[in-house]
């Protein structure tokens, strides 16, 4: 039986029941996922947070006024928050929440997890053994490492026979793969393989073996617009119009475009729009020449599928990790599931960071920045950097609200905005 989590409050007519990854809000405001009644005045309008990939769930007090307890003790407010298990309860203020967790058989750690590299010339090398499952990705070698992280690697690669240069990734699952998560992903990649645009980087392949995911894509030389401010300091209001509105093309064509999407039964049906969730510095790269730089968008929604197929193992505060800079509150609130205007969000929030040099909120060292992004409002740009002009200062302040909602809900209408200021 599939793994699953149930949160039942005290006293409620139904239970909350998660089969897969995603995140709960808990509290008194409207978006909460489990809203306590107003009448709970101990309790805060955003009060904890459920943190949920089961069979594993954790709860993470966001600063609550009254505290967070589980079986009674306190919980220190902020990440990494504290592990559940089946059986516990959770106390916010007068509610009381009980959680049971049902799992499937356990599964192992495959030992490719360990080293990123380890499991990228075991997966090469299987390729060219013959492996079916590895023909996309036979006949590459390797020649220098691009970056890495916890869970992958990126390596620049030739294709031998054509002399191609590619940018091959892999991601390592943290446990045996099962054929639904595996399939799930799969199918969410081929929706990305589908985009076809000068400011996209184009895949040309991917896969899986075992519990490592490889996909081979178009090589970006000039490295990420976060390498590019890193060698050469904070951009003009020029430069970082012209990065902007680039990126803005390519996300105006994906979120309109017609994908094919390949159903779990085997047949296909035609989807419109895919966002990308995960918009920073460090995925927009850049290519061509210094005098004619294309800029363009990479991992379009992968990492963000991984961990939402489960396969990352990644806590919140994990999988969001760098992105929360970048990310509007209502992402936080809905994690899984997101509009086109999150990336606009966030492709406004680079645009602020590429001109001042810091992201739109104040991350506080002490602060917990899940409770930041839900709390506080983007900083006035002139604030940072007095010297941007008023009219394009305005635009940016106002791209940035994201309470209740993001204004702007199209790349068009950001990127129209932007040229009529500037």
């Amino acid at each position: 039986m599939p793994s699953s989590i149930t949160v039942t409050p005290r006293g409620a007519a139904a239970d909350h029941v998660f089969a897969g990854r995603t995140t709960c809000l808990i509290g008194r405001a409207n978006e909460c996922g489990i809203r306590l009644a107003p009448t709970e005045t101990k309790a805060s309008r955003h009060h904890c947070l459920l943190d949920i990939n089961p069979p594993h769930l954790r709860v993470q007090d966001i600063g609550s006024r009254n505290g967070t307890y589980v079986n009674g003790e306190r919980l220190t407010p902020g990440p990494p928050g504290l592990e559940l298990a089946d059986g516990d309860e959770i106390r916010v203020g007068d509610a009381v929440l009980r959680v049971a967790v049902q799992t499937e058989e356990p599964s192992t750690t495959p030992a490719d997890a360990r080293d990123p590299i380890d499991a990228l010339h075991t997966l090469l090398a299987a390729a060219e053994a013959g492996d079916p499952e590895l023909t996309g990705i036979r006949g590459y070698r390797l020649l220098q490492e691009l970056g890495r992280g916890g869970q992958g690697v990126v390596y620049l690669a030739r294709k031998e026979e054509t002399g191609e240069l590619l940018a091959l990734k892999t991601l390592l699952a943290h446990r045996t793969v099962d054929p639904s998560a595996r399939d799930g992903f799969l199918r969410e990649f081929s929706c990305t393989r589908a985009l076809r645009h000068p400011n996209i980087v184009a895949f040309h392949s991917g896969g899986a073996h075992g519990s490592t995911f490889y996909f081979a894509g178009e090589f970006c030389r000039l490295g990420s617009v976060a390498d590019h401010v890193a060698r050469v300091g904070r951009l003009s209001v020029e430069q970082a119009v012209g990065v902007t509105l680039q990126a803005l093309r390519g996300l105006r064509y994906a979120h309109a475009a017609e994908v094919p999407v390949r159903l779990a039964d085997g047949t296909s049906v035609t989807h419109r729009g895919l966002v990308h969730r995960d918009i920073k510095p460090q995925n927009l790269l850049l290519t061509g020449a210094k005098d004619h730089t294309t800029v363009k968008i990479a991992d379009f929604g992968l990492s963000k599928a991984f961990d939402s197929a489960g396969l990352s193992g990644h806590t919140l505060t994990g999988a969001m990790g760098g992105s929360l800079a970048f990310m509007p509150r209502g992402q936080v609130i809905d994690f899984k599931y997101a509009l086109p205007e999150v990336d606009l969000w966030a492709t406004t929030a680079c645009l602020y960071w590429m001109l001042t040099g810091s992201p739109p909120r104040d991350f506080p060292t002490d602060a917990d920045p899940v409770a930041v992004v839900l709390r506080e409002p983007a900083v006035p740009i002139r604030d940072r950097l007095p010297t941007v002009p008023r009219q394009f200062a305005a635009v940016i302040d106002a791209a940035l609200v994201d309470t209740p909602g993001i204004a702007l809900t199209t790349a068009a209408d950001l990127a129209n905005a932007i040229r009529r200021a500037v």
